[in-house]
């Protein structure tokens, strides 16, 4: 099988659309990690990914009868901007499919290039059922953005390149992974003429169709997917992707969506450019790898698959960076309601840079000014991760303070953060959910409507990063006996929610 794709990588159709693009040294990266980096930069394609070989070397393949009846596709950016140029390119006409999540930068970019864009559904599966609706009724070939032999091929040539331009050969070469087109590509060529060499996938923890595939012995459709890297985000492996990685691919690793963040901002230090979620993947894994590994001296190569990013997008991953790098410790800090107490603190941090400091008045006429606490939250920046987090959790410890590490807890970083107010002692029966719901014009409207009107809304919390998915945070007055209903309710509207009130988050800054 890899000697049939090494033939067609190498006849691949390509360079009439796309562009080599340079090996990079990542001068800052390879000192940070006390290894020899070197980033694939497909950034720098005319559509600002790699999608452009694939997609490109598959129209030209088409008989002329096809490209008389143009092509259709479905896909969340990347693919659709090169399908999209590549049709232009060759006079094609061609219709896209995308979910209505996408990101508008990559949504106006195909439109740019001429073709027709339709808008459906809130995820990849639910555009590309309505695409194959309209193979049938306009009689247009489907472009597959991983599943075909031909797309496969132009994303392999990535690895001809890499070898041409390493000096030597390098050790590991990371790939992010979605459908697993890219990843098949360089497997197949690299495995085929060094075998020696690692070829490690990278997915999202929660958009892991690669490695559950292996887990299993066979591709399986995940229930749903996380959709913060929206290029990767695909519930199951393609079949031919799969019948190349399954037998050939070293390890797929899986990373968090803090650990991605802090790739983006590890490949801005070193290039200027801003990578986009799924094109920082590669970066994260390698850097999970070598702490895993505990790897020195390796030479090792991370492809930088694209960068269509929404500057809207930025805020949230500024926000994450830091705890991606475990340089930022969120602290929950208990301290006496009292003059003084502020100062007191800061002496028993040590002079570790304060990157938060967030406090509320709480007192109520029931206490007594000497049994009076002050919960304080508390942003503190680490150069030692979870072992200096320990650290500095001991010394509050040994200073008299109680005190609780948020640095995970996701509604802390998420939404309490964020909030102004504080207790409200007098409020009766609050619960408190996290929502997610899909991203569009309306969308928030819509979900403050759908609670209608029998239970009183007590907290809300919102902002909008940019992303393919909203996030809330709510508080609801339901007496116990009502509990089912609302969760009824709930189960009705239709969004992901997780119950959120007895998270000590809630409970030390916001509850009654």
């Amino acid at each position: 099988m890899l000697q049939r794709f090494i033939k067609k990588i190498l006849s691949a159709r390509v360079y009439d659309c796309a562009i080599e693009t340079p090996l990079d040294h990542a001068r800052l990266l390879s000192k940070r990690l006390g290894n020899e980096v070197w980033l694939k930069r497909e950034d720098l394609q005319p559509v600002f990914s790699f999608k452009i070989r694939g997609a490109y070397n598959k129209l030209a393949q088409l008989s002329e009868a096809e490209r008389q009846r143009g092509v259709i596709t479905a896909s969340a950016g990347n693919h659709a901007q090169g399908v999209a140029l590549a049709a232009q390119q060759l006079g094609i006409r061609a219709i896209i499919v995308m979910p209505q999540t996408t990101p508008e930068i990559k949504v106006n970019s195909v439109r740019s290039r001429g073709a027709e864009v339709v808008l459906i559904g809130d995820a990849f599966d639910e555009a590309a059922a309505h695409a194959a609706k309209l193979v049938a009724e306009l009689q247009l070939t489907y472009i597959p953005p991983y599943d075909d032999e031909d797309v496969i091929a132009g994303q392999g040539t990535i690895a001809v390149e890499i070898l041409r331009q390493f000096k030597g050969l390098p050790d590991v070469i990371f790939t992010c992974v979605g459908g697993g087109g890219l990843t098949a590509g360089v497997v197949a060529y690299i495995k085929y003429l060094h075998p020696h060499i690692k070829v490690i996938g990278v997915e999202p923890a929660d958009s892991n169709c690669l490695y559950a595939a292996l887990e299993a012995g066979q591709p399986v459709t995940l229930a749903e997917v996380g959709i913060f890297a929206d290029g990767v985000a695909v519930k199951r492996i393609g079949d031919i992707p799969w019948s190349i990685c399954k037998d050939h691919i070293d390890e797929v690793i899986l990373v968090s969506t803090d650990e991605i963040c802090a790739a983006i901002k590890d490949i801005f230090e070193d290039t200027r450019s801003i990578a986009e979620p799924a094109g920082a993947l590669a970066v994260a894994g390698m850097k999970r790898y070598v702490t895993r590994e505990k790897a020195v001296g390796q030479r090792l190569v991370a492809t930088v698959s694209g960068a269509n990013m929404n500057f809207e997008r930025l805020r949230y991953v500024s926000e994450r960076t830091e705890i991606g790098e475990a340089r930022e410790a969120i602290l929950a800090v208990q301290i006496p309601e009292k003059p003084g107490s502020f100062k007191q603190l800061i002496n028993t941090l040590g002079g570790h840079n304060i990157t938060e400091f967030n406090y509320r008045y709480a007192l109520d006429d029931r206490t007594t000014d000497d049994a009076a606490k002050a919960q304080i939250f508390l942003g503190v920046q680490v150069s030692r991760g979870a072992e200096e987090t320990s650290d500095l959790m001991g010394a509050l410890s040994n200073g008299g303070y109680t005190v609780i590490d948020l640095t995970s807890n996701e509604m802390a970083r998420m939404h309490v953060r964020h909030m102004v107010g504080g207790h409200s002692p007098a409020l009766l029966n609050e619960l408190v959910y996290r929502f997610e719901f899909p991203e569009r014009p309306g969308a928030l409207l819509k979900f403050l409507m759908s609670f209608g009107t029998r239970w009183n809304i007590s907290m809300f919390h919102y902002r909008n990063h940019g992303a393919a998915f909203g996030r809330v945070l709510v508080g609801a007055q339901v007496p116990a006996e009502d509990k089912v209903d609302f969760e009824t309710m709930l189960d009705t509207i239709g969004f992901r929610y997780w119950e959120e009130t007895d998270n000590p988050a809630y409970g030390l800054f916001l509850g009654k």
